[in-house]
């Protein structure tokens, strides 16, 4: 049987944390997921702490815009390992598929995601539709 997937964190400010503090008073825990807020972080050492936390496991990185600096770590290091993959756009719902999903090989873990980002973001032209079901 092989490992789960890891799941690592990267955002701007203080999002990373804050997401996972989210996850955890939702489900309880934040196992296999950790986060890496890059306040204070150059995009170098950005790279290695994302390599550190992830060791040789496979691993997914969730950072929050497709082209900041939290986006360019990550993809600089996917280009040396094939079992690494990034995603761009985090939000909760994606997170928390992942948490409950993570045991699956990371082929799959991907398709899950890339299937669920559609969903995950739901659009109300007013609030009277959404609450009355409409």
């Amino acid at each position: 049987m092989s490992e789960e997937v890891k799941g690592v964190l990267v955002g701007h400010g203080r999002m990373a944390e804050g997401l996972l503090d989210a996850i955890a008073g939702i489900t309880g825990s934040h196992e296999g997921l950790t986060a890496i807020d890059n306040v204070g972080l150059t995009p170098q050492s950005l790279e290695e702490r994302i390599h550190e936390l992830i060791g040789s496991q496979q691993a997914v990185v969730f950072v929050d815009l497709p082209s900041g600096s939290c986006a360019h770590a990550a993809r600089r290091l996917q280009a040396r390992r094939s079992d690494l993959a990034v995603v761009c756009g985090v939000n909760l719902p994606l997170l928390l598929d992942f948490i409950f999903h993570r045991e699956l090989p990371l082929e799959q873990v991907v398709e899950r995601l890339r299937s669920r980002v559609g969903v995950s973001i739901e659009y109300s032209a007013d609030a009277d539709s959404s609450l009355s079901g409409r």
